[in-house]
């Protein structure tokens, strides 16, 4: 008897859960703003970058014009649905980015050693780097 009754109470457990999960959802949804993606890839300094307007990215160093502005290759350009990646249309395509500051990198040591000789050789080094920002894509 204590089965049978266990076994109601689970059904009509069951029950509630099933009629909660199966109401009806909100007659509204809401809204999905659609936001146009601009972005693109350029060669910099023997590396490919994905970048936007206002993206602030670290490079190896290179030299700016007296505006402090630089031009980068663009290698892929994405506009929303369109894709561009012919070399042709990407001719046209200009990056120019504005130089923030000229740093450099953390130190690297180098160091090599051979057992048994007494050979031991120390070396750093410190790569140049240039910190630019997006300022347009056309």
């Amino acid at each position: 008897m204590r089965w049978a009754s266990r076994f109601v109470y689970c059904s009509e457990y069951s029950s509630q859960v099933r009629a909660a999960s199966f109401r009806k959802s909100e007659p509204w949804a809401p809204q999905r703003l659609v936001r146009k993606v601009v972005y693109a890839v350029v060669r910099a300094g023997g590396r490919q970058e994905k970048v936007e307007v206002g993206t602030i990215v670290t490079m190896d160093r290179i030299k700016a014009d007296k505006d402090g502005n630089v031009e980068l290759a663009a290698v892929l350009l994405v506009d929303g649905d369109k894709i561009t990646s012919d070399s042709t249309s990407l001719a046209k395509i200009k990056v120019t980015a504005e130089v923030l500051n000229n740093l450099r990198g953390p130190k690297i040591v180098i160091q090599k050693f051979k057992n048994k000789t007494g050979y031991k050789k120390r070396q750093g080094h410190r790569q140049e780097l240039t910190r630019v920002q997006v300022t347009g894509i056309a």
